[in-house]
């Protein structure tokens, strides 16, 4: 990890992969991941930690099964919203987006629990930024 500041834009330009996010920085035993979006990810859960999200660029949906039921948040940029544990969801973005999370190091991006795994979908803890 770099002790220097990290353009975020600069991070982003540095990979062209969706669904396949890199590790910026961390914060104690948190890991802070930027990626690039495009389509669906998959249904999944994390059962012991939340999953926080923010849209740097584009807009990103993200369905919930609920107790209440399915429910689908939209997060244009500038928004950040909350998974909490043990809720599945499904992120998504027709057009694209840029994410950062913020997530304890080791996180899977495919959860716990999750569907089969697409090709489109990296399964992994997160790649460190190489720029």
């Amino acid at each position: 990890m770099s002790n220097e500041p990290i353009a975020l834009g600069k991070a982003l330009a540095s990979f062209d992969a969706f669904w396949s996010p890199r590790i910026v920085t961390r914060v104690n035993d948190y890991d802070v991941r930027v990626a690039k979006v495009r389509g669906d990810h998959l249904w999944h859960v994390h059962d012991e930690t939340d999953e926080f999200f923010l849209v740097l660029e584009g807009e990103l949906s993200i369905s919930l099964r609920e107790p209440a039921g399915e429910r689908t948040v939209r997060l244009p940029q500038g928004t950040v919203f909350t998974v909490p544990r043990g809720t599945e969801h499904k992120p998504s973005s027709a057009a694209g987006a840029a994410i950062l999370m913020f997530e304890p190091t080791g996180t899977p991006t495919v959860g716990d629990r999750h569907d089969e795994i697409p090709d489109h979908v990296d399964a992994t803890t997160g790649h460190v930024l190489d720029c």
